[in-house]
């Protein structure tokens, strides 16, 4: 850096001949010119000071300092900008501000919400920190914000404790431009100030510039490769691309990849809307000279051939592949350009002769157009594109992450088959492809079958049994080019696997290398986390996340290998799973959105999302994600835009559901599906349907009655109240059996654990007779030798209801069990990830609606749960002390990190704790005395962090404020 600039009594000095960049370089150095208080730190002009603003030394610590130089005529560079990116305030604080995020995204490059939310952490703060106030300015440039002039908009300061989900309220945002914004946070521990910036996405007129094009039509199948070349003048400061597309769109730009998404943009329903995704190109395009960009277009699920039962080839939106590509090129004199799509560009057939998210892909590498996405590449023989008519969908930004290769796996293992074929192994069940790299003769064409299981003889079991697809499942086919070692993968389709056969190989065995397999699945980052002293316990938290991220494809799947489809019913399950470990909000609120454009005429949703006109089947417990997943959102990281955008469509349904229900009974086609007794292909639990659908039509209503209390419509809320009402009052008279105390419908098979653990579970049951319906819970339990006997529904309430009414400890038993049916039995059978059926037959070895105990691993096993909205009031309560020496848990909320640790031994109990600024936690300590608890060896009732310190039965309560803690439980006093 010092080639660059150097400080002198004169100011910040610039070395002539550097290029216009922005530069970041760490603290420590400029600490020193810092020295003195009050010392002046920016200074804008070499031959006139002028003072941009001044600081108190001993009030900051600088993280990143930006160096803007702009380059003028003859060298010479006379505007420096230094800015503090996150600062501290209060001399002996390291108080920062940290994850600035803007519509729950990082530095997004395109927002198209009129209102952005703006978001961040307080972090380094002292114990008891608590937010006060926050002010937020926007500018067109930091010199504005480093002077605390934004030209934008500036909401002064607001008293609050919040800072998330705060909305902008200044005047219209331009279109495709790029805005910056800090936030000056102020605490009990003092001030704190940090910037970050967002783009917003292209106006309707700026994507007029572009058109819809693909190939003309045709016979052909093969995936159209599109390219154009384009100018770029000098002085170029910022390229951005944005991408729409019908189906898949891999981009290039001289020869590299335009970004490093894979199967994007995500899908949606078509007809609704359509997502595009933007991307800086700056780096990859070359000033004062030609440009070329390619595109290889995949079929995803706009134009899906391959016949299955969902009806996607049939989708009212089916169409030829089709894409939509704005490029926006800016210059160092504010000038910009925009170029797209149009009839210019032109299309030829690609060496992918045909792709297939479920069947599979074939290639040719004989008809590889090398190069086509460069300047040089000759296209005299390809054809003018097509202009093609637009999905009627309208466009929107893709909110979530992209999907991305994010992990590769060497195999671990290769064998020969009695056929001459060979079979790899992974070390995991995963979703995603394989690299294959080989050497053959021109024409040579191995072929690729991916499953997740192996057949008696050792091959690859992926069979279709159910006939679901018309032209075969996870098949891929690679022809060969015959030009020495060819590596490929493929491009448009992923698959669920642990082994992969290759039959046809040409020559030598393979060797180990020979394939790797690549981890896939949109690119959300890992939260939560859990451990304890059980690795049994252990092994079904890391299964459990694993299968959730191979079911993250732009929606939550239920299987990668199978029907990769939205099923609402398991989404709903596994949402506050997802939200606890994985940044999966903005995933889980473009999903919201795709079950709002998938209901029927009348407003129900259908089963899966989005849906291609399929599954028009009543289903409460199913349709609940409708409703249940934005309370889900809302409660675990406080997104209340989600409740509103919804609101009146949720209502609507579930008024729906009440009409047809009659005297308050519902009823389902989908009940508490794969119980241990039913197929291992599927089916509902041997019990009256009814008993979930009421129970879940209750949930229904009881949470829109509080959507609508946090929403302010109290008249709302008070009509499904009294909704609840009815239906909990039906419930009982139907199902409830006060003779012996528990819930039965008609023709079950036994006492139903299901139908106990919905009544208890979601507060069915009067207060009265909780305890002889848990202890009918806990016999049902004994009655299959200490096991659960429950599916997807009865699963997730198991072990909380069971720790909620008094017995840890069966549930323990049953969470610890390794015989059929239990995750113990599937972990002693060699899986590595969970699976669709308890049974060793189930179809599907990758689906997380059985892995729902991950909710008592954090919830009761740590002792860590929400008690308000984001998490601002937070339990922390272990219930398993007796029967294991060690357990912790952690993960991030919209407040920052909490975490809980906790270890038994001979001298008791020890228990670490990380409550974050904003949020306060109701501890619960299981020790009778409060005196025999110590935090960092100070009695409790000295100490100004807690507060309604008491004795609760024989546990020690109180509450405690944010920061760290250590707290130690010793002998007590005589």
């Amino acid at each position: 850096m010092s080639d660059f600039f150097r400080h002198t009594q004169d100011g910040w000095r610039i070395a002539e001949g550097a290029e216009s960049h922005v530069y970041t370089h760490p603290y420590n150095g400029l600490n020193k010119a810092l020295s003195n208080a009050n010392r002046q730190v920016v200074c804008a002009d070499p031959w006139q000071r002028a003072s941009v603003g001044y600081v108190e030394a001993s009030k900051v610590a600088l993280t990143h300092v930006f160096m803007i130089t702009r380059r003028l005529r003859g060298g010479v560079f006379p505007f420096v900008m230094l800015w503090v990116v996150a600062s501290a305030v209060h001399a002996g604080t390291d108080l920062q501000l940290q994850s600035l995020t803007t519509e729950h995204q990082t530095q997004p490059l395109a927002i198209d919400v009129a209102s952005p939310r703006f978001a961040w952490i307080v972090t380094h703060a002292p114990r008891g920190t608590t937010p006060e106030a926050y002010r937020i300015e926007v500018a067109r440039s930091t010199a504005l914000l480093a002077v605390d002039h934004p030209d934008v908009w500036d909401s002064g300061r607001v008293a609050s404790r919040t800072s998330f989900d705060i909305d902008y309220a200044g005047p219209p945002l331009a279109p495709s431009s790029r805005y910056y914004w800090k936030v000056s946070a102020q605490t009990s521990a003092g001030e704190a100030s940090a910037i970050s910036w967002f783009e917003t996405g292209p106006s309707s007129q700026e994507w007029s510039h572009a058109a819809w094009i693909g190939k003309p039509p045709g016979r052909s199948m093969a995936a159209p490769l599109l390219r154009r070349v384009f100018p770029v003048e000098k002085d170029l400061v910022s390229a951005r691309l944005y991408v729409a597309a019908g189906g898949y769109a891999d981009v290039s730009i001289n020869g590299r990849p335009a970004g490093n998404a894979v199967l994007s943009p995500d899908f949606t329903d078509y007809d609704k809307r359509v997502l595009y995704v933007a991307r800086d190109v700056t780096a990859l395009l070359r000033q004062e000279s030609a440009n070329a960009i390619g595109i290889e277009l995949g079929r995803g699920y706009y134009g899906l051939t391959n016949a299955d039962v969902w009806h996607w080839e049939k989708a009212p939106w089916h169409g030829e592949p089709r894409v939509r590509v704005l490029l926006k090129l800016c210059y160092a004199n504010g000038h910009c350009q925009f170029t797209g799509t149009n009839a210019d560009w032109r299309v030829h057939d690609g060496p992918t002769l045909l792709d297939d998210v479920y069947g599979g892909e074939t290639y040719d590498a004989r008809r590889t157009q090398s190069g086509f996405d460069t300047t040089n590449f000759d296209d005299h023989d390809w054809r003018a594109a097509a202009v093609l008519l637009a999905p009627k969908g309208m466009l929107q930004a893709q909110r979530e992450p992209p999907v991305r290769v994010t992990q590769t796996l060497q195999a671990t293992a290769v064998n020969k088959l009695r056929n001459g074929g060979y079979v790899f192994a992974f070390p995991r069940v995963i979703a995603g492809w394989v690299t294959v790299t080989v050497r053959g003769q021109a024409g040579d064409t191995i072929v690729l079958h991916y499953g997740e299981k192996l057949l008696p003889d050792g091959s690859v079991d992926d069979r279709d049994e159910h006939h679901y697809f018309a032209h075969g499942l996870q098949t891929d086919r690679f022809t060969l080019a015959g030009k020495g070692s060819e590596q490929w993968h493929s491009h448009f389709s992923w698959k669920g696997f642990r082994y992969v056969q290759v039959d046809n190989w040409p020559g030598a065995a393979p060797s180990l290398g020979a394939m790797t397999a690549q981890v896939i699945h949109t690119d959300v980052s890992v939260i939560g986390h859990f451990s304890s002293s059980n690795a049994l316990l252990n092994w079904i938290h890391t299964a459990a996340v694993d299968t959730l991220l191979n079911n993250l494809y732009g929606i939550p799947t239920d299987t990668p290998m199978y029907e990769k489809n939205g099923w609402t019913g398991d989404g709903m399950l596994g949402a506050d799973m997802m939200l606890r470990n994985l940044g999966a909000d903005t995933l889980l609120t473009q999903w919201v959105q795709d079950i709002a454009d998938a209901r029927n005429a009348a407003g129900a949703p259908l089963l899966i999302a989005p849906n291609p006109g399929w599954g028009d089947v009543r289903a409460p417990p199913w349709h609940a994600a409708y409703v249940l997943v934005p309370w889900s959102l809302y409660w675990q990281r406080g997104n209340r835009a989600v409740l509103v955008d919804n609101v009146d469509g949720m209502a609507h349904y579930v008024d729906l559901e009440c009409s047809r229900s009659p005297d308050g009974i519902a009823d389902t086609a989908l009940g508490d599906w794969v119980s241990p007794n039913t197929s291992a292909d599927g089916g509902n639990a041997p019990e009256d349907k009814r008993v979930a659908a009421t129970a879940y039509l209750y949930r229904m209503a009881e949470t829109m009655a509080k959507i609508e209390r946090v929403l302010g419509d109290d008249s709302e809320a008070q009509h499904f109240d009294a909704m609840a009402t009815r239906v909990r009052d039906a419930f009982n008279r139907q199902f409830f059996d006060s003779s012996k105390g528990l819930y039965r419908g008609e023709s079950d098979d036994g006492v139903r654990q299901t139908h106990q653990l919905l009544a208890l579970g979601f507060g069915l049951v009067p207060a009265a007779q909780r305890t002889r319906v848990a202890n009918a819970l806990v016999q049902a339990v004994h009655a299959h030798d200490d096991h659960l006997d429950t599916g997807a529904l009865g699963t997730k309430l198991l072990l909380p209801v069971l720790t909620a009414t008094g017995h840890a400890g069966v549930a323990w038993i049953v969470a610890t069990q390794t015989r059929f049916p239990s995750w113990g039995y599937w972990r002693a059978h060699g899986a590595t990830s969970l699976w669709e059926h308890w049974k060793l037959q189930a179809r599907s070895r990758d689906h997380y609606f059985l892995g729902t105990i991950d909710d008592w691993l954090f919830g009761d096993v740590a002792g860590l749960q929400p008690l308000a909205p984001g998490w601002q009031r937070i339990a922390i309560h272990p219930a398993l002390t007796a029967w294991l020496n060690h357990a912790e848990a952690d993960t991030v909320t919209p407040y920052g990190r909490v975490a809980v640790s906790w270890s038994r031994g001979a001298d008791g109990l020890q228990l670490d704790i990380e409550v974050p600024v904003g949020s306060t936690a109701d501890v619960r300590i299981p020790a009778a005395k409060p005196a025999t608890i110590v935090e960092s060896g100070r009695a409790l009732s000295t100490l100004p962090w807690i507060h309604a310190l008491h004795t609760c039965g024989t546990d020690t309560c109180f509450d405690l404020a944010s920061g760290r803690y250590h707290f130690t439980q010793v002998a007590a006093q005589k």
